[in-house]
């Protein structure tokens, strides 16, 4: 039973990392559930804080990955009001248009947006740009949580 458990975690952990891109896989939470998988095996035992800090940790970067692309609108110096909910409304109509749209979306609802918010052409391109260089810190992170629980996984095995 350990190796069918220990191999759907490994699975879980590559899906996980191709989920950091591929936006229709929820990265961070499938390589939390291949760490799952390798707790309920004999061979490696994660502690209870281990698991919940994990957990709290996926949460917040699923959240965070949503939230990103707005602070990156708003600091950019482009970002109004407007801008920020351009920036969201963009990555909601993104995710119809998967996976460019989840790329897309973002940057061409920040730079509507920050149009409608008075925003010249350059101001408005800041906010896109500020909308896309968040995406891409939302997926670096997302990354480095996937990576940390690869680790983890080859820890416990070792």
């Amino acid at each position: 039973m350990d190796i069918i458990l220990i191999t759907t975690g490994i699975f879980c952990l590559i899906a996980g990392l191709a989920g950091c891109i591929i936006p229709m896989l929820p990265g961070p939470p499938v390589a939390y559930v291949g760490l799952i998988l390798l707790h309920m095996t004999q061979r490696a035992q994660l502690t209870t804080s281990e698991l919940v800090v994990g957990l709290v940790v996926v949460i917040v970067v699923q959240v965070l990955d949503y939230f990103i692309p707005m602070l990156g609108t708003k600091y950019t110096g482009g970002g109004g009001k407007w801008a920020n909910r351009g920036t969201l409304i963009g990555t909601l109509v993104g995710i119809l248009f998967l996976p460019w749209g989840i790329i897309i979306g973002p940057f061409v609802g920040a730079f509507l947006g920050a149009t409608k918010d008075g925003a010249d052409n350059t101001q408005a391109l800041k906010s896109g740009i500020g909308s896309l260089i968040g995406f891409l810190l939302g997926t670096v992170l997302k990354f480095v949580v996937c990576g940390y629980f690869i680790w983890v996984f080859i820890r416990e095995l070792i």
